[in-house]
Order: structure tokens, then C-alpha cells, then sequence
């Protein structure tokens, strides 16, 4: 019976009993019309299904009544934010508490040496050794109080989370030391935050904080406890300067022998001096409190709560600076649900090991590491074939996407993307990123590829990190998605680059409970920062778009004037001529008494070569930076993408120079958060620029 004849016997209005109906089909009829219904029914069990959202995705923000404009969650019951999630966590010490209930016990803290798998402590044994450091630093003469400060100099491993927590058993603050922070800025912070214990892991660490005793700069530090075995050498050289140089495993000890009962913070205590590195100057020791982190993690929880269920099953990958907000406010949502921390073995290169051997299910990133393995991934794809499969596959799972879907186990996934999902240890199922502007491009494409529920949040240290969070179900890019629960946003005129709040465009400013106190012994800093209604003035210039999301479109802070009036945003040009192919850096100048940009460009050294020979070009990476015509190519790669991005004509850089050596911080040109230091590029590249300027007719 064909498809038309079924149809008519549905229509037959004598059949009015469906068991009549039945008795009446053919034999054959009957097996194919089980077996079509046995088809429908396998599809409509294993289609792919959206993620539920927790909100109405066209309506993600609520504008508060009589707040000048301020917008909400649209999570919020009410207009007031959200300050913690748990009843029982109200500081960062009871999210560990927590943490070693509900994973029974479980492994917290985990490390590896090269070629060897990961050795793991549990929760209780993590909250053993914490109160031994707390109970030793208490020995030492050091108060279980809030006004009272330790250092800690060291990257991500075991040993910072234990002596953070010992910090927290007994009320005292956490001031952790960048490593790329310098040697200048490091003694200004241990003289600013009166540091007279640090906590460091390597020697060498130790050694350059004992120069600043020995030169009389820091004359107030007395203690440094090392994590690494040391040699006798450095106990004496600390001797003849005033410093003890002990263990990790002395003060343990110490602290075993000495016990103390827990004297633990309440939820207005300070937690940690979180110094920020500004491009000029020194830097800032934000202050934020229990009740900050804790409310800005609560509020991470309560935006996934319904897709993510993060548990003792769950493992997160440790290597984002602890000494930054960011990778700290995950580690502390980790810990509150009893998951566990794998740390990297400390070399950048060698994290795609620590993935594979680690295989986490979390995965906090930063776009400098997804444009990296954006590149690579089509750099890969080296043939026209390979080209389009993947444009194909990737198109084929963005529209998916576009409905919601977020999957690992599609047709495509099997032929294109398990390889790459099968690189970052093959179970992950949350990846955030944040720190910096990621191109909409790389970021559905990810998305796409990963197969994993991939969130973009917004914010910075004086938001104890995250302000603004994309919602499970949104997974559009282009956006840093709406109000975190925890605090409102406003936009705020600014005027003299022509944003206006009426038009839903200004400055983004913050309030909540997740806003610092203020700059540690600094009022004139945080009088900048913080208004007197306690809005946080972020700097950055948003955008509210139709669905109550937010969109960073420009930067206030480094705007400058050209010869004709006209104001740049240096940083919004920058992000987009870094999606050229052939680039890896770029800093874009421009100056009051010129009328048109010019930029520095650094080209990848990975990319340079295979690029430049597609466009005719042959030689080495350093002989093709010299080359005038590879220049020129490079220059209208940028200016058409300039243009697809929407950049204004002034908005165009008219030359470039090609230098072959990445801003870094070792060479001064970035800072230890990987922000230009616009001052020391434009002395650094003093020369080129006038030679542009001097050559360059418009």
C-alpha cells in the first residue's frame, strides 16, 4: 500500500474504531507501518533536544524601577540581587566545609610529574594540612584576624590552595604575588600590603625577595616559606639579612605540633588583596571580601543550575593565574561542590599532556588560548578538501546552535571533531571565558567544534571578576550576556565620545554585592572607581541589545583625539585586525597633530610563512617582515576586514610597520595580564612611527 492509500484510510469515516481500522490493512501494510512508527519513534527519542533556558531568551535583563535605567537578571524573583546560593556558604572557608561534605571525602587537590599520572589529597587531607599552616602562622605570632595579611608568590599548584585555605581558618587575607609581576612592583606590594611573610615556591622566588631585604626596600619581610627543596645556602643568606627561610613542610609540621581551633572570617571580612596591574603606574591592591566571592559564585551557579549539576564528578583544569580573580572565583565554585582541581606541571607548552592524562569536564579559557587553537585547527586543514569538510561540518553544527543544540555526538563529531575534542582530554562539558574580548568567529566556531556548553562572561577584579554572564540556551555570540544575578548594570553618558544612555549605549558601571571596597590604602584611586552611590565605573563603553544582553563596543580609558576631532578606541580597532590570518600582535597609535592611524604589527611566526607563500611570496619569517609587497598584503587584509567590521574611514590605519618579535612582559611591552602598555610601545616604537608618519602622504 503506498503512502497516499494509508492517508485515505485515516480519512475513511466509517472507521471510526481504530481497532476496525486496524483489521481492515494488509499484512504488509501493517509491517511497514510498524516499522515507519517504530522509526519515529527511535527519532523523536534520540533527536537532539535544546537545553531548557532558565529564562525567555529575548528578554535575558529587567530594567529596575527607579534606578536611572539600572537592568537586572531576569533570574532575579525580585529586584533584589542574589548573595549567596547556599544556605550554608556565606564565606569562602564554609564553601570548603561544604565541599569536603558532599564529596564524601573525596580527592580535592591534584598533581603530576612529567609522564606520570595525576596523584591526588583528598578534601580532609587538604583541610588537615590548611590548619596546620594557619595553626603554624598563629605560632609564629601572626593574628587570626582580618587586618592581617600573607603573601603568597607562586604558581597554580596544590600548595597555594592549602595555604589559602589555612589563611581562611583562622580569618587572615590572602596577597598573591604575580611571577611575571617584576621585581619593582613586587616590592611595592609587599611594602604596600606590609608583608612580612611570603609563601614561595621556586628558589629563585625566594632569592629575588631576599635582594629587596638585602638593598633595604622591603625591610619589613621576615619570613619566607619555601614549597621546593632548597639548599643550606639560601638559610644563611637569609640569616645575614634578618629573613628565616624555613619549608613548607617545617611550617607543617610547626603547625601539627601546635593546633589551634579554627577561628573562621564572617562574610564582610576581607579575603584577598587582588593587586591589578595597570598599564601605567603601580598596581592597585583591590580589596574583596567573603561576601563578594561568595556572591559572585553563587550567582555563577545560579545562572547554570538546571544544565550543569557540578558535583564530585566533575574535574577542572588549574593553570589561569590563581593570583587573578578569574581562575579563583572557578576553583571556589569548585570546591563549594566537591569536584577536583588538577594543576598543569607549571609549563604552558606542556597543557595539552596535562588535558589528555587529566581528561577534565571543566575548562576555564582565555581567547588568547581559543584564537590559538582556532588557528591551528585550520591551519591543519591545509588542503581545499580538509577546508571545506570543515567549513561544511561547522556550518552544519552552527545551526544546530541557532536552535539551542549543544551536542558531542553528531554524525560530525564522529567524522570531523572528535579529534579535537579528544585533544582536550575528550569529556569536557563547560568551558567560560572572560579576561578579554573573543571574536564572535572563533567563538561560535568553538562552540560548534567542542560540542560543550561554552559560556562568555565580563568583568574585572573590582567585580571580584564576573559581572555579566551568557544564559544556557543562548548560544549566539557577540555578547557577554545579561546581569549576573548578584548585581545591576547602568550605562552612563559619555558624552564626548557621542554614547548616550538614552540611546542604551555608556560606560558600563556595576553595583552589588560582588563590587570591591575599595583600593587598599588608597581613597583618590577608589574615590575614581567607585561614585558616591557605590557604582563601579568600569571603563569599558556597552550596549544593550533588543534581547536585554550586553555588548562591549569600545573602550573609554585610552581614547585619543585626532588632528581633526575625531575620537579613537584604539582597542576596538586592534581586536579586529586581529582576526587577520598573518597577524599575532598588533598596537594601533594615532596622536593629535596626525589625521589618520598607523599600527606596529607583529605577524604570527606559525602562520607568516604558509600564508605569504599562497599570496607568491617566498624566504624566512624575518626576511618576509622585511619585505615590502608581504607589508602591503597585510595592510589590505586589515583594512577589508576593518571594513566588514563596520570601522569608520579615520577608523583605518593608512601604514604598518612589520616587527618581528612578540610584545611580551620580559621585554616591558605588556603586562603580566597580557594588556598593552601603550606609554612603552609608542617609546619602544618611537622611531617607526615617526618614519610613517613622515612617509605616508593622505
Amino acid at each position: 500500500m503506498q503512502a497516499h492509500e494509508l492517508f485515505r484510510y485515516f480519512r475513511m469515516p466509517e472507521l471510526v474504531d481504530i481497532r476496525q481500522y486496524v483489521r481492515t490493512l494488509p499484512t504488509n501494510t501493517l509491517m511497514g507501518f510498524g516499522a515507519f512508527a517504530a522509526i519515529t519513534t527511535f527519532w523523536y527519542a534520540t533527536r537532539p533536544k535544546a537545553l531548557k533556558p532558565p529564562c525567555d531568551l529575548s528578554m535575558q535583563s529587567v530594567e529596575v524601577p527607579g534606578s536611572d535605567g539600572a537592568r537586572r537578571s531576569a533570574l532575579l524573583d525580585s529586584d533584589e540581587p542574589l548573595v549567596y546560593f547556599y544556605d550554608d556558604v556565606r564565606t569562602l572557608y564554609e564553601g570548603f566545609q561544604r565541599g569536603i561534605q558532599v564529596s564524601n571525602d573525596g580527592p580535592c587537590l591534584g598533581s603530576r610529574k612529567p609522564d606520570q599520572p595525576y596523584e591526588w589529597l583528598s578534601y580532609k587531607q587538604v583541610a588537615e594540612m590548611a590548619e596546620c599552616i594557619g595553626s603554624a602562622l598563629l605560632h609564629k605570632g601572626f593574628k587570626p584576624s582580618p587586618d592581617q595579611f600573607i603573601g603568597i608568590f607562586a604558581q597554580n599548584r596544590p600548595e597555594w590552595v592549602i595555604i589559602e585555605q589555612g589563611c581562611f581558618t583562622y580569618s587572615m587575607v590572602v596577597v598573591p604575588l604575580y611571577d611575571t609581576l617584576g621585581a619593582e612592583a613586587i616590592t611595592y606590594i609587599v611594602n604596600k600590603a606590609e608583608l612580612s611573610l611570603v609563601f614561595a615556591d621556586k628558589p629563585d622566588k625566594a632569592k629575588l625577595l631576599l635582594e629587596g631585604v638585602e638593598n633595604k626596600l622591603t625591610p619589613g619581610l621576615k619570613i619566607i616559606v619555601l614549597m621546593d627543596t632548597f639548599g643550606s645556602d639560601l638559610v644563611e643568606r637569609g640569616k645575614k639579612c634578618g629573613v628565616e627561610v624555613i619549608s613548607m613542610k617545617a611550617m607543617e609540621d610547626l603547625g601539627r605540633a601546635n593546633k589551634r581551633k579554627p577561628k573562621p572570617p564572617a562574610p564582610e571580612d576581607l579575603a584577598v588583596i587582588c593587586f591589578t596591574s595597570g598599564t601605567t603606574g603601580n598596581p592597585k591592591g583591590a580589596m574583596i571580601t567573603h561576601k563578594n566571592v561568595v556572591c559572585d559564585c553563587s550567582a555563577f551557579v545560579k545562572v547554570t543550575e538546571k544544565v550543569l549539576a557540578l558535583g564530585a564528578s566533575d574535574t577542572h583544569i588549574s593553570f589561569l593565574p590563581l593570583a587573578h580573580m578569574y581562575e579563583r572565583l572557578m576553583e571556589c565554585v569548585m570546591l563549594c561542590h566537591g569536584a577536583k582541581i588538577g594543576f598543569f606541571q607549571g609549563d604552558i607548552r606542556l597543557l595539552m599532556d596535562d588535558l589528555k592524562v587529566l581528561q577534565p569536564t571543566i575548562f576555564p579559557v582565555v581567547p588568547r588560548l581559543l584564537n590559538r587553537m582556532f588557528d591551528r585547527i585550520f591551519a591543519q586543514a591545509n588542503t581545499t578538501l580538509k577546508r571545506w569538510l570543515l567549513d561544511f561540518a561547522s556550518k552544519r553544527k552552527e545551526a544546530e546552535l541557532r536552535s539551542g543544540i549543544i551536542r558531542n555526538n553528531s554524525l560530525w563529531d564522529k567524522l570531523i571533531f572528535h579529534k579535537i575534542q579528544s585533544s582536550l582530554g575528550g569529556k569536557v562539558r563547560l568551558m567560560v571565558t572572560g579576561a578579554a574580548p573573543v571574536s564572535a568567529t572563533v567563538l561560535t566556531f568553538l562552540r560548534a567544534a567542542l560540542g560543550c556548553q561554552f559560556y562568555e562572561g565580563y568583568g574585572q577584579t573590582e567585580c571580584t571578576a564576573g559581572c555579566s554572564l551568557s544564559v544556557p540556551g543562548d548560544w549566539t555570540a557577540g555578547h557577554v550576556g545579561a546581569p549576573m544575578p548578584c548585581n545591576f548594570i547602568k550605562l552612563v553618558d559619555v558624552e564626548e565620545m557621542n554614547y548616550l544612555a538614552a540611546k542604551g549605549e555608556g560606560e558600563v558601571c556595576v553595583k552589588g554585592p560582588n563590587v570591591f571596597k575599595g583600593y587598599l590604602k588608597d581613597p583618590a584611586k577608589t574615590a575614581e572607581a567607585l561614585d558616591k552611590d557605590g557604582w563601579l565605573h568600569t571603563g569599558d563603553i556597552g550596549k544593550w541589545l533588543p534581547n536585554g544582553t550586553l555588548k562591549i563596543i569600545d573602550r573609554k580609558k585610552h581614547i585619543f583625539k585626532l588632528a581633526q576631532g575625531e575620537y579613537i578606541a584604539p582597542e576596538k580597532i586592534e581586536n579586529v585586525y586581529l582576526r587577520s590570518e598573518p597577524v599575532a600582535q598588533v598596537f594601533v597609535h594615532g596622536e593629535s597633530l596626525q589625521a589618520f592611524l598607523i599600527a606596529i604589527v607583529v605577524p604570527d611566526v606559525e602562520i607568516l610563512c604558509s600564508w605569504a607563500r599562497k599570496k607568491g611570496f617566498d624566504g624566512t619569517f624575518e626576511e618576509l617582515c622585511r619585505n615590502k609587497d608581504v607589508k602591503k598584503a597585510i595592510l589590505d587584509d586589515m583594512v577589508r576586514l576593518g571594513k566588514d567590521s563596520g570601522l569608520k574611514p579615520f577608523e583605518q590605519v593608512k601604514g604598518i610597520t612589520l616587527h618581528p618579535e612578540l610584545f611580551s612582559v620580559n621585554n616591558g611591552l605588556l603586562t603580566p595580564t597580557m594588556k598593552a602598555k601603550r606609554p612603552e610601545l609608542r617609546n619602544y616604537f618611537r622611531s617607526q612611527i615617526d618614519e610613517l608618519y613622515a612617509t605616508i602622504k593622505v
